[in-house]
């Protein structure tokens, strides 16, 4: 007989915290030293690109560069983003860890963002979150499209079902071409079109998971 495996997939940003005002100032930082064109990245910027891979940011943000240029300025910011990260932290949504220690006892947990590598890392190291989290993927790792680092975690893991828990419309279509089911954050940062479980806090993954799997 076959054993369940039930794996819950997070996305990072407008799900499991706010970072975009670290964020922003920590690439304004660069964006002084570097580009003349700009002075400022703004938190209000940040939350309108989250979800986006890094290609796409750098493209949205700096968008009078070259592609090389473009991507070596999104380079320093990213990493000036990770230092500032690690010793300041982001805006963990309410209820988050008291969430996380419950479905932990029921379920497997992981991340696939499509951030840039040692960001997902950088959250894990401030909270000291490790122990809630068997295994996470990104964007930054390997320039695979969300769905693709969705079905990695799920075959590496051997997950016998899972579901992707997002905020924005992309996290959802990312879980459709994935295979996996879907949560909306619907705290996060978007909307999601589609007729899908939806929870407005943290604490209500709790149940709302349990629903999407059938209580098993």
């Amino acid at each position: 007989m076959i054993k369940t495996k039930l794996g819950i997939i997070f996305d990072m940003d407008g799900t499991l915290w706010d970072s975009s005002e670290g964020v922003a100032k920590s690439w304004t930082e660069i964006v002084e030293q570097e580009y003349r064109d700009r002075q400022e990245v703004t938190s209000g910027e940040i939350q309108g690109v989250m979800g986006r891979t890094m290609d796409q940011i750098a493209a949205a943000l700096f968008s009078n560069l070259p592609e090389e240029k473009r991507m070596e300025l999104l380079e320093k910011c990213c990493e000036n983003e990770n230092a500032y990260l690690r010793t300041h932290g982001g805006v963990l949504y309410d209820g988050l860890e008291d969430a996380l220690k419950l479905l932990k006892e029921k379920y497997h947990l992981y991340i696939v963002s499509n951030c840039q590598s040692g960001y997902i890392e950088a959250f894990l190291e401030y909270y000291g979150f490790q122990k809630y989290f068997e295994d996470v993927e990104c964007y930054g790792n390997n320039g695979l499209e969300k769905c693709e680092n969705i079905r990695k975690v799920v075959e590496r893991n051997g997950l016998t079902d899972s579901v992707y828990v997002g905020d924005i419309q992309g996290d959802y279509d990312a879980s459709v071409r994935a295979g996996v089911k879907f949560v909306h954050a619907a705290y996060g940062f978007g909307i999601v079109k589609q007729d899908v479980p939806r929870v407005q806090s943290i604490p209500e993954l709790v149940s709302t998971v349990e629903t999407v799997f059938g209580n098993l």
